[in-house]
Parts: C-alpha cells; sequence; structure tokens
C-alpha cells in the first residue's frame, strides 16, 4: 500500500502540473514515477503469488489492497486522459501552425485552364520543432 501510495501522490501531482499548462515541470517526475510502477509491478507479481495464502490468513488486508487499488486505478483513469488531451492540443496547435507556414508559402494563381497552380516541392516548407525550449 506503501509503494500504491507514493505512486498515486507521484501520478496525481502530474496530472495537476500537465492540467495547469507546466509540462516541462511534469516530465520532470518521470523518473520518479518510472521508479515507482517498477517496484509497484514487482509489488503486484509478488500479491498474485501469495494470493491463496492471503485469501486465508489476512482477507481484510486484501479486501483493503483491492479498494486501494479500484482508488488508484480510477486516479490512473483520470491521469491518461489529461495527457491524451494535452496531446492532442499540442499536436492541434503544431498541425495548425504547419497549415498556416504552408498556405502562406503556396503560390495564389491559377494554370491556363482555370484551375489552382498546385504547389511544387520547392513552395512546401518543413516544419522543425525544438523540444529543448
Amino acid at each position: 500500500m506503501k509503494i500504491m501510495s507514493s505512486l498515486l501522490g507521484i501520478v496525481e501531482r502530474e496530472t495537476e502540473l500537465v492540467r495547469a499548462g507546466n509540462v516541462r515541470d511534469a516530465v520532470s517526475l518521470e523518473s520518479r514515477k518510472s521508479e515507482m510502477s517498477r517496484q509497484y509491478v514487482d509489488a503486484v507479481g509478488r500479491l498474485a503469488q501469495s494470493r491463496d495464502y492471503l485469501k486465508q490468513s489476512t482477507p481484510d488486508l486484501l479486501t483493503a489492497l483491492h479498494r486501494h487499488h479500484d482508488t488508484f486505478r480510477a486516479m490512473l483513469q483520470v491521469n491518461l486522459t489529461v495527457l491524451a488531451t494535452a496531446h492532442a492540443v499540442s499536436e492541434g496547435i503544431v498541425r495548425g501552425v504547419n497549415g498556416e507556414m504552408q498556405r502562406r508559402n503556396l503560390p495564389n494563381g491559377y494554370t491556363a485552364a482555370g484551375h489552382r497552380a498546385a504547389p511544387g516541392p520547392r513552395h512546401v516548407t518543413p516544419l522543425s520543432v525544438s523540444r529543448s525550449l
């Protein structure tokens, strides 16, 4: 339960930071989150091996672990939703900027047949993004 609570605290903090738009601060939690996730998976594996014993010896503890895990799972779902939303918003912004750049670089003319002139490869400007900023 201690490992699950620690990981839940990190996930809740990450969710708060991403919701507030502080993605850089949220990324700084990644190493702690990875380590706690590894510990959590190890602990769940050990518990799964001891399930029958725990059912017989400490059923109340097992019930409490299940309840805590359900809360943990719900918070993870919220976290994943927030992260997916942030990803979709940032992707939309990048696509919008790229579309505007491409629109400005296209020739505004027509062919002799009256069709809009198709842009050639020299009119397409690639968009580069610096992840360090």
